[in-house]
């Protein structure tokens, strides 16, 4: 069987393997592009029915092509893998869906990689795995399967008639887990919130969204910590966009409960930690709300004063007396949604890129192996990883590396003429 040979190979065509073909063209570097679904399938088929992008149009894009409709506007899931779907054939992006890859190994005695698909080998001078690292749901082993619930993560979840009648809990307050909660509460459900520690930036402040924010302030471009890495981050682009206030959920009838720490005799324990969440969640909000004033100030901008936006609420009944013990039964809960986010999988990748926890060992995406990349990592080189338009500036760095190595690689001497002796 023939081998197939290409320079470059992108592993997924997501808004990070999109993002790659595109400066893999611009300079010169001929590569395919392999999906094992569609293009943007995770937009298409791993979300709940109402998700909407959390930037608003203007922003949550790639620079060379707009969004169709209202700029403001927080597109749909769907709308979002049509945006790709469309800058593909934009670019001429050479994707081949239905394809998975199974391994990638170096090559033997040569540089370069051998990569095994369900449609043959590829041998390639380098791999950009774009697969991301939401890759497999993370769902905590607290509840056994003998438990009478159903259990399922964000990433199974549609919409409210998708589950047994009943009250629900939603573990982990992130977007996912707010927006979810949220809708299943509108819907006339009972639903119980596990809140962890978090930020809770303003959906807009001034006339301005918090993206604008982040950018004049220079936070897009912050580099990650240890800390900063694991932050979850409360924020909805959900009915055009609005401030997460988990006081306002709990005035509606949402309970609220602190970090889930066990389960055990069909009780769940959480810790006594929801008021200090809370209150450190509305410490990073008025933050921020400060250093926006301050710009304004510094600048003169004329933008519209907002001091409704310092009121913080009163402290609901949960928080104030929280509960630490659920019974599911006592509590009619029937279903469980994990937002507990994903780890990656790197199965399929045999050579060695990775630590002892299966996570990417690299530098701005640029592996300890030569020739291997990563892209579509939180965090990958700042802030805005991930971001649409994150991913493609961190796509930009990665092709960019390549295309050094390139040079390198061609680089021969001159050869000096040889002289006789005298």
């Amino acid at each position: 069987m023939s081998v197939e040979k290409t320079e470059a190979l992108v592993i997924g065509a997501g808004q990070a393997g999109i993002a790659a073909s595109e400066h893999l063209g611009a300079n010169g570097i001929s590569h395919i592009v392999l999906e094992r679904k569609r293009i943007a399938e995770r937009w298409r088929s791993e979300r709940w029915d109402s998700l909407v992008a959390n930037g608003p149009a203007w922003h949550d894009r790639f620079p060379g092509r707009e969004f169709a409709g209202d700029p403001e506007a927080f597109v749909p899931k769907e709308k979002v893998a049509d945006y790709f779907e469309a800058y593909a054939q934009q670019i001429n992006a050479p994707v081949r869906c239905g394809v998975e890859v199974t391994k990638v190994s170096r090559l033997e005695g040569r540089p370069g990689f051998r990569v095994e698909t369900s449609d043959g080998v590829i041998e390639a001078d380098y791999v950009i795995s774009a697969t991301g690292a939401f890759q497999q749901p993370s769902i905590p082993p607290l509840v056994p399967a003998s438990v009478p619930v159903a259990q399922m993560h964000s990433s199974q979840y549609r919409n409210p008639a998708q589950l047994a009648e009943g009250a629900v809990l939603v573990v982990g307050a992130g977007s996912s887990g707010v927006q979810i909660a949220d809708e299943l509460l509108a819907s006339g459900r009972k639903v119980y919130l596990s809140v962890g520690p978090h930020d809770r930036p303003p959906r807009a402040y001034r006339g301005r969204d918090f993206v604008w924010w982040l950018g004049v302030l220079n936070k897009w471009d912050a580099e990650a910590n240890p800390a900063s890495e694991h932050t979850t981050i409360a924020v909805s682009g959900a009915h055009g966009g609005h401030t997460v206030d988990f006081r306002k959920l709990a005035a509606r009838g949402m309970v609220l409960l602190g970090r889930t720490e066990s389960f055990e005799e069909g009780a769940f324990a959480f810790a006594p930690d929801l008021a200090r969440n809370i209150e450190a969640g509305d410490a990073n909000y008025l933050s921020l709300l400060d250093e926006a004033d301050a710009y304004v100030a510094a600048n003169g901008l004329d933008l519209p004063q907002e001091p409704e936006a310092r009121r913080i609420g009163a402290d609901p009944a949960c928080m104030t007396d929280p509960i630490l013990s659920l019974d599911l039964a006592e509590a009619g809960i029937t279903t469980i949604l994990w937002a507990t986010g994903f780890h990656c999988d790197y199965g399929w990748l045999a050579v060695d890129a990775l630590d002892g926890a299966g996570k990417p060992r690299h530098q701005r995406g640029v592996s300890t192996v030569p020739g291997v990349y990563f892209l579509g990592l939180p965090w990958q080189t700042r802030r805005g990883s991930s971001f649409i338009w994150g991913v493609w500036h961190d796509a930009k760095y990665v092709v960019d590396h390549i295309a050094k190595q390139r040079g390198y690689l061609a680089y021969a001497p001159a050869v000096a003429p040889v002289t006789e002796p005298a």
